[in-house]
């Protein structure tokens, strides 16, 4: 649905993304993560066609952005109309009520006059369509009973659920999401979490997110990659790079291994099939030995508790160990 291949863009002479490549597939929940300056909202640009790149391919739905944005200014809006966009900021009207808001996009798009429609060649949508329409966005959001109100009178997390609902309303097959939730409150921010899943599962939407805090990240993307000065310094699936992070990633994450020098280090992975079963005190009682427990983490992930952990065992030990470990279905790597 979106593929990006070495992808550079400058800013005067500055590189801003250098040679970025990822592929981001229908229906998934895809997190670009980063500090602040990575690159990560101009990369964002670049997908719907705002910021223009000099090297490199990037496709949506199998077009060239770039020969888009350049010649075709009928197929860009086209474009864009499958992809939805939802701010920080909130980026709403605040002289319209909160149906208003979710309408524009409606009004702007279609036409609301039929001898306008066959005249210039414009697709047609009445007032009540419009109405029905509108009504069922804000019901999916939450907010049917708000549709009077301004955008002054409601919280952070309302506003996002109306430019959610806004960003819903000509049916688009992408919604980008641009640091929506770092305005707002932790609990606030978990019920809009909540929301885009809930969209992403009933309506097949792709959702790619731009944020910087980790926590959205495992609350509901599926993949994600790191960017840092442009660059990417790792991308992969969500228990992937929680679970088994590079040295890039640990540093992002704030992490260190302390291991000691004495004895095996074996760094044990817990996939979602086994995080739950009692592998470390069956491997105990089954092998009659003892070993050090010398650090471990449980992640939740997507809702599922994933986990690793680094044992310290005897060199002598080793090799009944790691048959036991191979035949619990854990991961496994010495570490180092």
């Amino acid at each position: 649905m979106i593929k990006i291949k070495n992808l550079k863009k400058y800013y005067g002479k500055e590189l801003v993304i250098n040679d970025v490549s990822l592929e981001i597939k229908k229906g998934e929940i895809y997190a670009i993560v980063g500090h602040s300056g990575a690159g990560k909202s101009t990369l964002l640009r670049c997908i719907n066609g705002l910021e223009n790149y000099q090297e490199g391919s990037l496709k949506v739905f199998d077009q060239e952005i770039k020969d888009l944005s350049q010649k075709k200014s009928k197929e860009l809006r086209m474009l864009r109309k499958d992809i939805g966009m939802i701010f920080q900021n909130f980026a709403l009207m605040e002289r319209k009520n909160v149906f208003e808001n979710v309408a524009m996009p409606l009004r702007t798009h279609y036409t609301q006059c039929k001898f306008h429609a066959k005249l210039f060649n414009k697709e047609y949508m009445s007032e009540k369509e419009i109405a029905q329409k509108v009504n069922s966005l804000l019901e999916i959001v939450g907010l049917d009973h708000k549709n009077k109100s301004y955008p002054r009178e409601l919280s952070g997390g309302q506003k996002q659920r109306v430019a959610i609902a806004r960003a819903l309303a000509l049916n688009p097959k992408i919604l980008l999401s641009d640091e929506a939730t770092s305005a707002l409150d932790p609990n606030t921010t978990k019920n809009i979490l909540e929301l885009i899943s809930k969209i992403n599962a009933e309506f097949g939407i792709t959702v790619v997110l731009v944020t910087h805090e980790m926590d959205v990240v495992k609350d509901i993307a599926q993949k994600a990659l790191l960017l840092e000065h442009g660059q990417i310094i790792g991308s992969g699936a969500i228990d992937e790079l929680f679970l088994r992070p590079n040295a890039k990633m640990k540093e992002f994450l704030g992490e260190s291994d302390f291991l000691p020098e004495h004895g095996l280090n074996i760094k044990l992975y817990f996939p979602k099939e086994v995080a739950q079963n009692s592998v470390i005190t069956h491997m105990a009682r089954t092998l009659n030995i003892d070993f050090n427990i010398v650090w471990g983490k449980i992640e939740k992930l997507n809702g599922k508790a994933l986990g690793n952990l680094v044992i310290n065992i005897n060199e002598k030990d080793k090799d009944k160990v790691l048959d036991c470990i191979e035949k619990s279905g854990v991961l496994w790597e010495v570490a180092s």
